[in-house]
């Protein structure tokens, strides 16, 4: 069964805000959570769906990808989906996000994330232009990041070469700490040290005690063949540093695709419009093809050919991503009347005029009878 379209599941517009996506999650978690609705199945399936959906639209990075390509964004192992499928819980859904949506619900009452979203590195992207050559065949190429790497003075760590970070004295060291509110109690992440719980009494002077430093960075990545406009690349822990030892986010690489000077590109498949003059096109013949390989496959055309005709070139086209197979070229054909003719040329043609019958130009006489009926 076909998954349900994200903002669909949350009840929200494609335009909805981050406030408004949020605001729609709790509500759906609330009414369908397996604590409410024992031995229910249908709610414990929409639980599921409405935490895999905001997981997805809360991230940008992932809801810039999933308004351009649905749930495809997140299929074929090109970086990873919405949270969901394996794991603890409620019919493989994590049951630790409804704990999110009430640290969220008192976030503004007790303050901070979580650590990991505290301290992880963000997740980068990056937009790469390539050719048609280059997604046929795959590559390698090597990028140049912007991004915030681990501080080399203080190994990461934040403190000051000589010295080390103490225990929090806050958490005592547990990075996280408990504060009751009415009948909630409620388990955040430590103010005071972000859930390291450490604190650097003399920084680095370096990256002052973030552990992490701005550079640009050059990173190699291999693109597989039949890539096409939009697809995301996902590179894992090559984003931002994280702080202070914390994990780095990942590198998205977007692929852009450069228009080709003979092929327009529908998916795997290719197509290709070739001029055809019309002794060629009356009377058969073969011609050369370009593939997107670099080389060129011959192609019969039968006499009597008409414009506008296509013929099929089976497993000429594109590779399929993350596959063995490969689409088809589509090569139009377009008889061209020939211009400045010669005066033997023209003497040529209308002997061969005058040779006509109504069998060498069958829609054309079909035509004017039905127009001489017309006219009466």
């Amino acid at each position: 069964m076909s998954k349900r379209d994200y903002y669909e599941v949350l009840g929200v517009g494609k335009n909805a805000s981050d406030a408004e996506l949020k605001k729609a999650y709790r509500k759906q978690a609330m009414q369908f959570h397996p604590d409410r609705n024992p031995d229910d199945k249908q709610a414990e399936v929409k639980f599921k769906e409405a935490g895999e959906a905001y997981d997805c639209l809360k991230d940008s990075q992932k809801r810039a990808a999933y308004d351009q390509m649905g749930h495809a964004a997140f299929e074929g192992g090109m970086g990873g989906g919405a949270r969901g499928g394996a794991g603890g819980g409620f019919g493989g859904f994590n049951t630790s996000d409804f704990g999110d949506m009430f640290g969220d619900m008192f976030e503004d009452m007790f303050g901070g994330g979580s650590a990991g979203e505290d301290l992880r590195g963000a997740d980068l992207r990056y937009n790469l232009s390539i050719n048609l050559e280059d997604a046929y065949n795959g590559k390698s190429a090597k990028v140049n990041i912007p991004t915030s790497v681990s501080c080399g003075t203080c190994k990461g760590s934040g403190a000051k070469p000589g010295t080390k970070p103490t225990t929090c004295g806050t958490c005592n060291g547990a990075g996280q700490v408990r504060m009751q509110q009415g009948f909630f109690a409620m388990t955040r992440t430590c103010p005071k040290c972000s859930g390291t719980g450490k604190i650097i009494p003399t920084p680095c002077t370096d990256c002052n005690g973030q552990g992490r430093v701005k550079k640009e960075k050059t990173i190699s990545i291999k693109i597989p063949a039949g890539v096409d406009d939009g697809t995301r690349i996902r590179v894992a822990g090559e984003g931002d540093a994280g702080r202070n030892g914390a994990l780095s986010g990942d590198l998205y690489i977007f692929i852009q695709m450069k228009a080709h000077p003979l092929f327009r590109r529908e998916g795997p498949h290719l197509a290709l419009d070739i001029p055809l003059d019309f002794v060629e096109a009356a009377l058969g013949g073969s011609i050369e093809v370009p593939t997107p390989d670099g080389h060129k496959s011959v192609l019969k055309v039968p006499a009597g050919t008409q414009p506008n005709t296509q013929f099929r070139m089976r497993g000429k086209g594109m590779p399929v991503l993350n596959s063995k197979s490969y689409g088809d070229l589509f090569v139009n054909v377009d008889v061209e009347v020939p211009t400045k003719l010669s005066k033997k040329q023209k003497e040529l043609l209308e002997q061969f005029k005058e040779a006509y019958t109504g069998d060498n130009h069958p829609e054309q006489e079909g035509f004017f009878k039905k127009a001489a009926k017309f006219w009466g």
